[in-house]
């Protein structure tokens, strides 16, 4: 299954050390991830993520001494995701063995020489009342947090909840974590896993949630089979329309503000600050899907304020 994940085209593909790993095999899948992520970087993988085990099982001591000690010599773990993290002090403890293991990679004062290798980043599973209640502590609790990823079945099973079609409920806890990446500027904003994978109705039920989430917010999903990846990057990702709108208003706007003009029209509607804010993230995130923008551009070099 690791030698599979390789042939992926992803953001981002984490290996497990928690909850997929039965206790007697802790050690065994530590030394395989170790041995996986000590080949070349395999072209369609953007990130390499490990999962270790939380920081109260007292299993995770281990996990970053192995894992982290690798890149040591070969730098090709970028992400740790972190599980049940219900307070600032779980990434505290994370923060203080990676910058004790790689104190190059990690320098414990601002004023030192930037690293020559990024930083490894951290993405914290979101999985409780406590943490929830908690998430202005935990989104400023260390500078290598990249994002946070709400776990819906742990919050469920904390909540005593059942979880719904709809997913209302998880309504608040789903906005809360999209507030709270937005308000400190994380870069990842991870959706719930869809359970639902097989079939067409497992697809449809995927791409709901998928839009559902991003109109909450979120920028990407948990894919738990590699079915899902196709389905959840194209939910994620503007479409064609939507890059096109956006285009045109970049250029409009660039011509708007060597007039003077603050607020104008298209297609009959008023185009202000925020919407102009809107075109300009669409667009880039566009170039991140590998959208022609360039010649969209062309195509509407004359598109003029109305």
């Amino acid at each position: 299954m690791l030698e599979k994940s390789r042939g992926l085209s992803v953001d981002c593909v984490a290996y497990d050390l928690e909850d997929s790993v039965t206790p007697s095999k802790k050690s065994e899948a530590r030394l395989n991830i170790r041995k996986f992520l000590d080949q070349p970087r395999a072209n369609g993988i953007r990130d390499q993520a490990v999962r270790i085990n939380s920081v109260d099982s007292g299993l995770a001591v281990d996990d970053l001494t192995e894992v982290v000690r690798l890149t040591r010599v070969a730098p090709n773990l970028d992400t740790l995701v972190v599980p049940k993290v219900n307070s600032a002090s779980d990434l505290h403890f994370v923060t203080d063995v990676i910058r004790h293991t790689l104190p190059g990679r990690h320098p414990a004062t601002p004023d030192s020489s930037p690293p020559k290798t990024p930083p490894i980043k951290v993405l914290a599973l979101i999985e409780s009342a406590k943490a929830l209640s908690d998430l202005s502590s935990i989104c400023k609790s260390t500078p290598y947090l990249s994002g946070l990823i709400f776990a819906a079945e742990d919050f469920a099973l904390d909540l005593s909840l059942t979880r719904t079609p709809s997913l209302t409920e998880f309504l608040y806890a789903r906005s809360a974590i999209a507030t709270a990446c937005r308000a400190h500027n994380l870069p990842s904003t991870i959706d719930l896993v869809c359970t639902s994978y097989k079939g067409e109705a497992g697809r449809k039920t995927l791409e709901e949630e998928c839009l559902g989430g991003k109109g909450l917010g979120f920028n990407g999903k948990q894919c738990i089979h590699p079915s899902q990846v196709e389905i959840a990057q194209r939910a994620f990702a503007p479409d064609e329309k939507e890059v096109e709108w956006a285009v045109r208003i970049v250029i409009a706007n660039e011509k708007a503000d060597k007039q003077g003009r603050g607020a104008w029209t298209l297609d009959g509607k008023m185009i202000d600050v925020p919407v102009v804010g809107k075109a300009k993230a669409i667009v880039s995130k566009a170039l991140l899907c590998e959208f022609n923008v360039t010649e969209l551009g062309e195509k509407w070099r004359d598109q003029d304020p109305e």
